[in-house]
């Protein structure tokens, strides 16, 4: 929780106090909570290949063995993404002013995305799959950058915002996989590869995350205070 005074006259100060949060929106609400479900469970899902790689179903195998040809990248990746997960809602929607969160949140996104540089040369859809890596790796980065540099000047207001971005495009990835979930169940019909049909389900999926976001940020009567609610006082 952040707090913000101006003066209206001699000994007498109005105060805005910034509650990060998702505010009344039901369906934020149900599409963040959802995202970041499926983003564990993606993580526990491949782990849990890397671990028994004989017991992936037909359909997953390639992939999985994919992943597994490198074992040791793909878990300095994917371990600290879902401690960015977890604690995301400690930090956006907190109710203390712990300092630790942000900063370790703020480490763990550096990883993510270093270490999603190096994925993208594995990609399973080609350069269209890698374009959307390094595309939405680099917007990740910069909304972690400039979230960054206004938690260290004091503005809380579009460190949250920037944050939400950066949050809105990491979970882009629970996005993507009922669109790749789709690709799947009409390759029948499409006969679509996953190689043919992964970028592209990158690209949607990041995409409508990051287009969800940064609609919900602008749209009206949320300004000032998106994505947080505000409390205001009069002290004198």
């Amino acid at each position: 929780m952040s707090q913000r005074n101006k003066s209206l006259g001699p000994g007498v100060h109005i105060y805005i106090r910034m509650t990060p949060g998702l505010g009344s929106s039901l369906s934020l609400k149900v599409g963040f909570w959802a995202c970041t479900g499926v983003a564990i469970a993606v993580v526990l899902r491949r782990l849990v290949a890397l671990a028994h790689p004989s017991q992936s179903p037909p359909q997953m195998a390639t992939l999985d063995a994919a992943f597994a040809s490198h074992t040791a990248l793909t878990l300095a990746h994917i371990l600290p993404a879902i401690a960015f997960v977890l604690l995301t809602p400690v930090v956006l929607l907190r109710r203390s002013d712990a300092v630790w969160p942000q900063r370790l949140l703020f480490a763990l996104g550096a990883v993510v995305g270093v270490t999603a540089y190096a994925m993208s040369g594995y990609s399973i859809g080609g350069w269209v799959e890698r374009s959307a890596v390094l595309f939405f790796n680099s917007l990740f980065l910069f909304s972690l950058a400039r979230a960054y540099w206004y938690m260290h000047r004091g503005d809380s207001l579009q460190k949250t915002r920037w944050m939400w971005r950066a949050v809105g495009i990491l979970l882009g990835i629970a996005t993507t996989r009922p669109v790749m979930g789709i690709f799947f169940a009409t390759s029948r019909l499409t006969h679509l590869e996953p190689g043919q049909f992964f970028g592209i389900a990158f690209w949607i999926g990041f995409s409508i995350n990051t287009i969800i976001v940064e609609l919900w940020l602008r749209s009206r009567g949320r300004e000032p205070a998106a994505p947080g609610t505000a409390r205001f006082g009069i002290r004198q």
